[in-house]
């Protein structure tokens, strides 16, 4: 059996929405359509909603749902890819959110010993 691996982004968010929705790959859709359609979908269904479509259907139809969550995984990525903010560092060069900079730590902490050989 296969490791389940959990896509927690909001790209995954996405795609679980555009997969639950109405929107086929075959109507070609717009990118005015693509995110209707994972908008209709998330007020519709929520995000724990679009998660259990997903599930379901790779449950009862596994050959067809990897094609339509490439597919949903592709337009989701693809659409909101402009839109996604640029990270930039606050000021005084320190970082916002994850971890401090070797800088930051100092040369003595666990984060930039060297191991002995």
């Amino acid at each position: 059996m296969w490791p389940v691996m959990h896509d927690l982004s909001i790209s995954g968010f996405q795609a679980d929405a555009l997969f639950a929705s109405r929107l086929q790959r075959c109507d070609e859709p717009s990118v005015g359509q693509v995110r209707q359609a994972i908008a209709t979908a998330i007020r519709e269904f929520g995000y724990s909603g679009c998660a259990a479509r997903v599930a379901q259907e790779f449950g009862d139809h596994p050959e067809t749902a990897v094609i339509r969550m490439r597919w949903a995984r592709a337009m989701a990525g693809a659409e909101f890819a402009d839109s996604a903010p640029e990270p930039r560092p606050a000021s005084g060069g320190r970082q916002v959110a994850g971890r401090p900079s070797p800088a930051a730590l100092g040369a003595g902490n666990r984060f930039t010993r060297r191991r002995a050989a």
